[in-house]
């Protein structure tokens, strides 16, 4: 696999690996949490009002930073993959598009385009644990959580969407954003819920 990542000092071992989580547990793991939280919004006796901006800035993050390191190293690591990684681009993008509007009547449609995310780029995060190697993909892991910490937490389907562009840009919306959600003190974390979702 070839993905584009800085060179790592000399290790004295060669059985050196890198601290952190792989990208593909990481992934992994986020979508159970989302599929999670999609069932409690949208379960019987719920009132998803309070939890639609924690959905939408989770689902923010997730994708920004997805499209940041997830999708450039699968584009990267698996050449016959280069379509579908193209087609999930456009999938984030019309979600993100639908996110943008998110009220308890277009939560039926964003839960459908969440579940088709999950299943699409599933698919890809196992195809990647296949071609990289674990070093590889706790490197990965590791960039794509700083990612999402500097992510926006609102959705911009207008921004770029492949890099280098989205890994400038992304940040410096998402210090807006985070500057809003602060002043309106809106919650934008599973922890900030009530009632946290069971994954």
């Amino acid at each position: 696999m070839t993905v584009n990542l800085p060179p790592l000092p000399p290790a004295p071992e060669a059985a050196y690996r890198p601290g952190g989580r792989s990208i593909a547990d990481t992934v992994d793991k986020e979508h159970q949490q989302l599929l999670a939280l999609l069932d409690q919004l949208t379960g019987p006796d719920t009132t998803p009002q309070e939890g639609l901006p924690v959905l939408t800035a989770a689902l923010s993050r997730h994708l920004s930073a997805e499209e940041q390191y997830l999708l450039p190293a699968v584009r990267a690591a698996l050449p016959d993959a280069v379509e579908r990684v193209d087609a999930e681009l456009d999938a984030d993008a019309a979600l993100l598009a639908t996110l943008k509007g998110l009220t308890e009547e277009t939560l039926t449609e964003v839960a459908e385009l969440v579940r088709r995310h999950v299943e699409g780029v599933g698919t890809l995060v196992t195809e990647l644990r296949g071609a990289a190697t674990e070093e590889e993909l706790i490197r990965l892991g590791n960039r794509l959580e700083i990612a999402e910490e500097a992510a926006p937490t609102r959705p911009h389907p207008g921004t770029p969407a492949t890099p280098p562009w989205n890994r400038i840009v992304e940040p410096a919306v998402g210090v807006v954003d985070k500057v809003l959600d602060a002043v309106t003190r809106r919650p934008t974390y599973l922890a900030d819920l009530p009632e946290q979702p069971r994954d």
